[in-house]
């Protein structure tokens, strides 16, 4: 079941301790952390479980094999896609509680052809056109905050 409040979907993570401070932030918001396809690592990594924090009973997480499942049981759902690709700012998303925030692997971003299935739904954080993307973890954590900022006015 979604969470009520916000949905965090992590596409093929890489970096444990990324994914543990994203678990920490879904903790703390009340938030529902998705993991979807191929892990960068175990879900038992010191690393990962580190950045956790004791946070680990607070968190509602679920691995899930591919992203096509994750659309398929959430077709009514909200589904926006955080990318540099596009220029559309996630500030002009109008964000409504069950949403589904999605982020792709670190080194990759979110594959093309789940970008151009979805172009409408894409959503970038501005910055410096010299530099290529912010930490997986920090963008998380700005768009995340943005949606609950719009929940809380």
């Amino acid at each position: 079941m979604k969470s009520e409040f916000l949905n965090i979907v992590l596409f093929e993570p890489e970096i444990p301790q990324n994914t543990g401070n994203i678990a920490r932030l879904c903790a703390c918001l009340g938030a529902k952390l998705y993991l979807v396809g191929r892990l960068g690592f175990i879900l038992s990594d010191k690393y990962l479980k580190r950045a956790g924090l004791d946070y680990w009973d607070k968190l509602d997480i679920v691995h899930i094999e591919n992203f096509e499942e994750l659309i398929e049981k959430y077709p009514d759902s909200n589904f926006y896609y955080f990318t540099t690709k596009t220029d559309k700012i996630y500030t002009k998303i109008n964000y409504k509680k069950g949403d589904f925030l999605v982020f792709g692997p670190e080194t990759r971003g979110i594959p093309e052809d789940i970008l151009n299935k979805n172009k409408e739904a894409c959503a970038t954080i501005p910055m410096r056109k010299e530099t290529r993307s912010l930490n997986l973890s920090n963008s998380v954590a700005i768009a995340s905050y943005e949606a609950y900022r719009q929940f809380t006015n």
